[in-house]
């Protein structure tokens, strides 16, 4: 039997510029295998001495739309939630822990996971119909508020979290959390324009600013995630979470 086509590809160009693509039909909600090729890709890259910042973009109708529920219903045990929980803290980290920095070029939707790549990114670039949030209630989960938290002022975060409401582009814009917002087209020629210029820049001092900038980060973000799985374990194994993904999109 044929493994399955990658979800993640990757290039480097003459410049230096890694270029991390996501496509995982229909809408990007990677499985388990998903999210740790994803921190693969995104580690060996940063370990390499001629890229100088990565691009993380995806291919189709948004950038990320989290974790694969199917797969958990899948799953009569926990062998699922336990993978998707480890393999979202490796990507996340993965982004936060890179020696270059990486930028996220997002188009359509940021949902779930996505946010935990975007939130841990160094640079966000978006197109005019993005949109972010954090359905995780709607699933039975919890889970990136950290990440999230990067992005939009406290009590916004809260609410967001509390009713899954969505913020756009244009708010993170106002907020400064993304730098640029373009049309879709624009999206990522506008992603490596950014790229350009900081590949442009003395690597040694690049890299250091990377290392530095993380070192005085007020959150520890992975000690804080990880306390945010702590509730999405207790919610699965009191059967809380499996009642609300049964009723989820019945309405």
């Amino acid at each position: 039997m044929s493994s399955p086509p990658s979800s993640v590809s990757s290039t480097v160009s003459g410049e230096g510029i890694a270029e991390v693509v996501v496509d995982h039909p229909p809408v990007n909600a990677l499985p388990v295998a998903g999210w740790f090729e994803l921190a693969r890709v995104i580690t060996e890259l940063g370990a390499q001495d001629d890229v100088r910042v990565v691009v993380l973009r995806a291919e189709g109708r948004g950038f990320n739309a989290g974790v694969d529920i199917k797969e958990f219903q899948r799953d009569e045990g926990f062998t699922a939630l336990i993978g998707a929980n480890r393999g979202c803290y490796a990507a996340f980290a993965a982004v936060y822990d890179c020696p270059v920095p990486v930028i996220c070029a997002v188009h359509g939707f940021c949902l779930g996971g996505g946010i935990g790549l975007v939130g841990n990114s160094d640079v966000i670039v978006a197109s005019d119909d993005a949109t972010f949030g954090l359905p995780e209630v709607d699933r039975g989960a919890l889970g990136a508020a950290t990440h999230l938290s990067r992005l939009v002022p406290q009590h916004l975060m809260r609410a967001m979290v509390y009713t899954s409401a969505t913020a756009t582009a244009a708010q993170l814009h106002a907020f400064g959390s993304v730098l640029r917002v373009v049309p879709k087209e624009q999206l990522r020629d506008a992603a490596f324009d950014v790229a350009a210029q900081i590949a442009s820049k003395d690597q040694t001092v690049i890299r250091a600013a990377k290392e530095s900038l993380n070192g005085i980060d007020p959150m520890d973000v992975h000690r804080s995630y990880r306390y945010e799985q702590g509730f999405t374990f207790e919610l699965n194994l009191s059967g809380v979470a499996d009642k609300v993904r049964e009723s989820f999109g019945k309405d």
